[in-house]
């Protein structure tokens, strides 16, 4: 194969975006059926819990790219969160609900908002529909120009009227002489109405609830309501998105009765966790939940549908993309054909696909599908660039040369350590800058000295470092800690301890 050969075939191909958002319209063929996705799109699972990267934004994206399959077993897709662009609870940020209850509250009538939009939307007719559709209209809550920042807005809004105080008192007003209500403006309550309400036609959102959840039963459907991007939502404000997202699990609780008007959540586990590290007695009750685990089979199941997505790299090596994947040992093979056995030759040396997890995971043993995929772009990149320069290019049959997959991981590592680390975790930021080229392994006393603080602090900045996958202790050492290889490219780091 001749240079110009492997140069045209690699700028002929991609393997797509980082990112579910940026590829909705090619992530089908990319796609990896793991057993997480078969759990979520068979309904047995609500809440989906994934590190950044981990893919939870592509099963999201599947499941509205296979809303007609769905809706063939009766069931109704209904987006909360908007995929792309601003969030719909970007803007109550700056003006919060007042207390858990107003939170929980807000959630409620959002989701219930939206239920009655797609009532609408779709034609669903029916005298307990009519009935949710009419009350949400006359308490404003379904804006004629429908969007989910609207049905938002006027949802909170509404709870600002009728609560600062403990509940909402269904919008009276009052005879300025008897004071006695004279009418409801707004009929819907929020806890379940007295008797004196009830005579006035209030209803609880609660009773909505089963009355949209009755009326789909009777049609025989079900609405999955999903909820995506939850980190984005609420970002730099942590305490307001521990509060939110703590209410809306207690909403989602709530809601669990009515079986054909389910939640699907997906959540990063970084996020979950700050919910519960103060004790969230809920979290017991939630057992419809998967974790994003990826197997190494799965994450070269994961590349070589990248590969052979491109009809280019299928003619080169005359090979059909159905019998790739009809076994993992096909897929092994043709990835040895794409890529050489070794990086690093040698005979402790790991075989190529080993090396790629090794140097892309974190100190949490996570390899993301997301920097997996950054590689590959840039692996291609690279190798282009030495092909347009005259190099001799790699031996055959493979695309690549064993030096550019070296040359590809600065860039991973540098957008990993900015768009991630420093971005989610700005606290941390100078602590992780103060090591750049210094030795990949440190010492408690070493951190210590270079952040210019006492032993007890540095191990309460070393276990937060931690936490987030930047740190990982060495063996069984209670206070030496190695950064792993993703980030040490970024930072310039040196091989080796400075103990």
């Amino acid at each position: 194969m001749t240079t110009n050969a492997v140069l045209d075939v690699l700028k002929a191909s991609t393997f797509g975006k980082r990112t579910a958002e940026e590829e909705r319209d090619h992530l089908a063929q990319y796609f990896v059926q793991t057993e997480q996705w078969n759990q979520v799109y068979s309904g047995n699972t609500d809440i989906v819990y994934g590190a950044k990267g981990s893919g939870k934004s592509a099963i999201y994206s599947l499941i509205i790219a296979n809303e007609n399959a769905l809706f063939d077993r009766s069931i109704m897709v209904v987006p909360a969160e908007n995929p792309q662009g601003a969030p719909a609870f970007q803007n109550i940020s700056t003006d919060p609900p007042a207390s858990e209850f107003e939170f929980v509250s807000l959630w409620k009538l959002y989701f219930l908002s939206i239920c009655g939009q797609h009532f609408k939307a779709f034609g669903i007719r029916s005298d307990k529909c009519d009935r949710v559709v009419e009350a949400l209209e006359s308490a404003d809550l379904v804006p004629s120009n429908f969007s989910l920042s609207k049905a938002l807005r006027f949802a909170f809004d509404y709870i600002k009227r009728f609560t600062r105080i403990s509940a909402v008192e269904g919008g009276y007003n009052f005879d300025p002489n008897t004071g006695m209500p004279t009418g409801i403006t707004g009929r819907i309550v929020l806890a379940e109405p007295d008797a004196k309400q009830s005579k006035l036609g209030a209803v609880s959102v609660g009773e909505l609830f089963a009355l949209a959840n009755e009326a789909l039963l009777e049609k025989g459907l079900t609405f999955w309501v999903l909820l995506d991007r939850l980190d984005v939502a609420f970002a730099d404000k942590a305490d307001l998105e521990v509060e939110a997202l703590r209410a809306l699990f207690k909403c989602y609780l709530d809601l669990k009765a009515f079986r054909n008007i389910q939640l699907k959540i997906f959540l990063r586990t970084d996020i979950w966790n700050k919910i519960t590290e103060q004790g969230f007695r809920e979290a017991s009750h939630i057992e419809k939940s998967i974790t994003i685990k990826w197997k190494p089979d799965d994450l070269l199941n994961l590349v070589v549908r990248r590969i052979i997505s491109n009809s280019k790299i299928c003619e080169h090596y005359s090979v059909e993309p159905e019998r790739v994947l009809e076994s993992f040992e096909r897929q092994e093979g043709f990835f040895y054909e794409v890529c050489p056995k070794q990086v690093e030759s040698g005979p402790n040396k790991p075989i190529t696909f080993k090396w790629i997890l090794g140097r892309l995971r974190d100190a949490n043993e996570t390899a993301a599908p997301r920097e997996i995929i950054h590689f590959l772009n840039e692996l291609r990149e690279t190798q282009i660039t030495r092909l347009e320069k005259g190099r001799q290019g790699p031996a055959e049959p493979n695309l690549f040369e064993q030096i550019s997959f070296k040359d590809a991981l600065p860039a991973v590592s540098k957008v990993r350590l900015e768009q991630t680390l420093f971005a989610e975790f700005p606290s941390l930021k100078t602590y992780i800058e103060a090591l750049r080229e210094q030795k990949a392994t440190q010492h408690l006393r070493n951190l210590a000295e270079l952040w210019r603080i006492d032993e007890a602090e540095c191990l309460r900045v070393a276990s937060s470092l931690e936490e987030i996958g930047f740190f990982e202790r060495v063996g069984s050492s209670k206070d030496e800690w190695s950064v792993p290889f993703l980030y040490r490219p970024a930072l310039g780091l040196v091989q080796g301890s400075a103990a």
